[in-house]
């Protein structure tokens, strides 16, 4: 009987190890490169507790839906919550590429909430390419959820 539950020991504390190990995401650094944390988030959950004047430094997983094709100098995450997150890079600092959407990302930085003005929408709407009567019907600020990283990991597809 001690056999059996010193192979039983053994065998819990090699499930228990195994299921604690971090999940791996392999692919490349753009900006400060990070240690990802068991806790970054893939919902849209730093947001339930700040107001439009806080921010709270997280780490969030989602899927780049479109990227700025002039630079590369913006991206929109959907997260699994189906919530999307318009997200800039730390003091212009990085570009992803162009051709990320699609891909999978973890971010760290600051999530916040911001009211972007009618001309920043017409803005970016531009890098878009929206026409001239897509940008007219842009006619009121709008709140969006928001995110500066000063650091993003775009996983390799498998």
């Amino acid at each position: 009987m001690k056999v059996f539950n010193k192979i039983t020991i053994v065998f819990l504390t090699v499930l228990a190890v195994s299921s604690c190990k971090k999940e791996t995401i392999k692919g490349d650094f753009f900006g400060a490169e990070f240690e990802i944390s068991s806790d970054a988030d893939k919902t849209a959950m730093a947001y339930a507790n700040i107001t439009t004047k806080d921010s709270v430094q997280t780490q969030m997983v989602g899927e780049i839906t479109e990227v700025c094709q002039a630079k590369g100098c913006w991206m929109k995450v959907k997260l699994d919550s189906e919530e999307e997150v318009f997200v800039r890079f730390k003091d212009y600092g990085f570009f992803v590429p162009k051709d990320a959407a699609g891909k999978t990302v973890v971010m760290n930085g600051a999530a916040f909430f911001e009211e972007m003005s009618v001309d920043d929408q017409r803005h970016y709407a531009e890098d878009e390419g929206a026409s001239e009567d897509e940008l007219a019907l842009i006619t009121s600020p709008k709140k969006t959820y928001r995110f500066e990283a000063d650091g993003v990991l775009i996983a390799q597809q498998p």
